[in-house]
C-alpha cells in the first residue's frame, strides 16, 4: 500500500503530489464509435475523485478506458508516468466492476472470491503462500467480512457481496482503486457501511476514482468531483466549487439529489472544524 498522505483538519488525507493517472485529450470508444471524447484528467496520489453524470454520459467508459477495457481512439493515457500500452504492473490498479451483486450461480466462498484478486501478484504458475493468505484475510477484515470468509457468496446480501468485490480488488494490494457504481443496488444502511470501509482505505493512502450517479454516504470522503455529460468532461473541481456552481454544471433533470447531499455534507464538515476555547458546540444533547 502507499504511504499515508498528510491529513487535513477534517481528517481526510490530501493528495501528496505524485501523478498516478493522466488522460490527455483522450477519446475512448468501441469500434469506430467514440463514447468519451477529448478528456483531460489528472489524478494525484491520495485523491478521492467522484465521477458523476447521467446514465450513458460516458463516465463508466472513462474508467474502462484507463484499464484498457475499451479502445483508446486518440490522445494519451498514462499510469504512474507510463503510457497505457506499456504499463505492465496491473496489480497496482484495483478494479471493482459495475454489477449489483455476484451471480447467484457462483459456487464459491467469500474467501475464494477474494483470493482470486491475488492472482496478479502470483503470476500464471504462482501458488498461494502463507503471506498471500494473510493478505486475503486482511482484505476481508478491512471490509468487515472476516467472520464470513467461509460463507458461500450466493447467500450474502447485496451489500455484503459488494464488499466482497472490494476485498477482491484489495487483495492485489493496489495503489489506485477504480470503482464503477459501488453503491448501486445497495440500501442506505449498507451504503454507509461501504463508506466506512472506503474511509479506512483512504486512511491507508489508497487513491480512488469512484464512478457514481449518487454521492450519498461517499460525499464525506471526496477531494474532487468530475462531471461527465454527453461524452465530455464538463466539470473538474473541488466539492465546494461543485456546490457553488451546480446550476451551471448539470442539466436540470440531473442536478437535484447530488447537490442536496453535498450541501449537507459541506455543512457537516464546517461544523466539525477545530474551534477555539471560547467557541461553543452547536447541536442538542440527547
Amino acid at each position: 500500500m502507499t504511504t499515508v498522505p498528510a491529513a487535513a483538519s477534517d481528517g481526510i488525507p490530501r493528495p501528496g503530489g505524485e501523478v498516478v493517472l493522466r488522460l490527455e485529450d483522450a477519446t475512448f470508444g468501441y469500434g469506430e464509435r467514440p463514447v468519451l471524447s477529448h478528456a483531460d484528467l489528472t489524478v494525484r496520489r491520495g485523491e478521492v475523485v467522484a465521477v458523476l453524470g447521467p446514465n450513458g454520459s460516458g463516465k463508466s467508459t472513462l474508467v474502462k478506458g484507463v484499464l484498457g477495457l475499451n479502445e483508446l481512439m486518440s490522445g494519451r493515457v498514462e499510469m504512474f508516468g507510463v503510457p497505457r500500452e506499456q504499463f505492465a504492473d496491473r496489480a497496482r490498479l484495483g478494479y471493482v466492476p459495475q454489477r449489483h451483486t455476484l451471480s447467484g450461480s457462483v459456487r464459491a466462498t467469500a474467501e475464494e472470491i477474494v483470493a482470486s484478486g491475488r492472482l496478479p501478484r502470483l503470476g500464471l504458475l504462482g501458488r498461494m503462500r502463507a503471506t498471500d493468505r494473510q493478505v486475503v484475510a486482511r482484505a476481508l477484515e478491512v471490509v468487515g467480512l472476516a467472520d464470513r470468509a467461509a460463507t458461500e457468496v450466493s447467500t450474502l446480501s447485496g451489500g455484503q457481496q459488494r464488499r466482497v468485490l472490494i476485498a477482491r480488488a484489495l487483495a492485489g494490494q493496489p495503489d489506485v482503486l477504480l470503482m464503477d457504481e459501488p453503491t448501486a443496488g445497495v440500501d442506505a444502511a449498507n451504503q454507509h457501511v461501504l463508506a466506512d470501509v472506503l474511509a479506512r482505505l483512504v486512511a491507508q493512502g489508497v487513491t480512488m476514482v469512484v464512478v457514481t450517479h449518487e454521492l450519498g454516504a461517499l460525499a464525506r470522503l471526496l477531494t474532487r468531483i468530475v462531471v461527465v455529460d454527453a461524452g465530455r468532461i464538463t466539470f473538474d473541481g473541488s466539492p465546494q466549487r461543485y456546490a457553488a456552481e451546480r446550476d451551471l454544471v448539470h442539466h436540470e433533470h440531473d442536478s437535484h439529489h447530488h447537490d442536496s447531499e453535498l450541501e449537507a455534507e459541506l455543512r457537516t464538515r464546517a461544523a466539525s472544524l477545530p474551534q477555539g476555547p471560547l467557541d461553543t458546540r452547536g447541536g442538542r444533547r440527547g
